[in-house]
């Protein structure tokens, strides 16, 4: 047999190349001559540089940059092999692991880190950017990122803001000046993989929504909405962007908002951009069985979460696909028939810790009871 894993990450326990192992450690216990590919995938989330690097056969770049309080971090991005472009995690420098529940405030937190590592990036010569958003601490509209690209803001008084600004200094922006932005970054081609529609404004914006989950208050909240209503009007009367509603514009604090307006970047699938930067559709290609999995599985699973677009793209290619997953939240109907198996990895009722304590062992068990089921069938 030839098995393509495809899975995504666990969250909060196993990144995606951590289950390619253990589930081809349990298919190898049934079938150890099955010839298997391994392929982690990942979203635009965080994991994805790592999936990306490792699934290619490509390598990690290191880059010091600021960290959402200004503190110095090692960041990084990746080189895919066989690919001229440079794959990167906002995460890496502005993400909100890198800070404790008691350091968060995104009043204070920015993305400038975030846009060091695309200066690098760009100073390597590299025209192509894949960019993942999730997992931020900020709600700085993506400001820092953009002053660490040489775009200047202005106070009333003409006085220039410090780099590194977060939310809580946007209502003070007056003036925007670009003459120093990088010249590279005009013929550098950005991918955004991103699958949060938000606007940047109002109830569904990147304040409302975002903002507590990166410790802002019920006042700060509020106070964030002003400022980014306040930075988004600046960029309009300086002639840099029409509107602030478009889908991802509230992604990652308003960083989606940046990105569009201030480098043109365009909002892509992460699903979908991994599917091509690594190959899987050709890998389906004689495949007779494509398994991928996830940490939890609902109804939202098929609405383009990366496991669905995965098995979609196997259904293409006429591969059936099994989705192994932490949990499944509901009946086999969900799914629309989109996968030939859904099965939960739990063996029975368990804690959510024991279920995350588990999980390697789980899938292990899970992936070998498939393979002894399609072993037997193959007879």
């Amino acid at each position: 047999m030839k098995i393509v894993i495809a899975p995504d990450s666990f969250k909060g326990s196993l990144r995606s190349p951590e289950v390619c192992t253990a589930i081809e450690a349990g298919i190898r216990s049934v079938m150890p001559d099955a010839e298997i590919i391994s392929i982690p995938m990942a979203d635009g989330g965080e994991g994805t540089v790592e999936a990306a690097v490792i699934s290619t056969g490509g390598h990690f770049e290191e880059v010091i940059a600021a960290g959402p309080l200004g503190t110095m971090v090692n960041a990084c991005y990746g080189l895919p092999g066989g690919r001229a472009c440079a794959i990167m995690e906002m995460a890496s420098a502005s993400g909100i692991e890198l800070l404790t529940a008691e350091q968060l405030n995104p009043l204070k937190t920015s993305t400038y880190g975030t846009g060091e590592i695309i200066r690098a990036i760009l100073r390597k010569g590299i025209q192509e950017i894949i960019i993942g958003i999730g997992g931020s601490a900020t709600v700085d509209g993506g400001a820092g990122m953009a002053q660490a690209l040489g775009f200047r803001f202005f106070d009333a008084d003409g006085g220039e803001l410090p780099h590194g600004i977060g939310g809580g200094e946007l209502g003070r922006i007056s003036r925007i000046d670009c003459s120093m932005v990088e010249t590279l970054l005009k013929n550098c081609r950005i991918k955004v993989a991103c699958d949060v529609t938000n606007p940047l404004l109002g109830a569904n914006g990147a304040a409302r929504v975002f903002g507590p989950q990166k410790g802002a208050t019920p006042d700060m909240v509020e106070l964030l909405e002003q400022n980014l209503a306040s930075y988004a009007e600046v960029l309009t009367q300086s002639g840099l962007c029409y509107g602030c509603d478009n889908p991802g514009d509230g992604a990652a604090g308003g960083l989606g908002f940046a990105l569009r307006v201030l480098t043109k970047a365009q909002m892509v699938s992460g699903a979908g951009l991994m599917i091509g930067i690594t190959g899987l559709e050709s890998h389906l290609n004689g495949a007779d069985l494509l398994i991928t999995g996830e940490g939890c599985s609902d109804s939202q699973t098929v609405n383009g979460k990366l496991c669905a677009v995965v098995a979609e793209a196997a259904k293409k290619a006429g591969v059936p696909a099994v989705l192994l997953s932490g949990a499944v939240l509901g009946g086999a109907e969900m799914f629309g028939g989109l996968f030939s198996g859904a099965f939960s990895i739990a063996p029975g009722p368990c804690t959510l810790q024991e279920a995350i304590s588990s999980t390697r062992r789980n899938l292990i068990a899970a992936a070998a009871n498939i393979a002894g089921l399609y072993k037997a069938a193959r007879k």
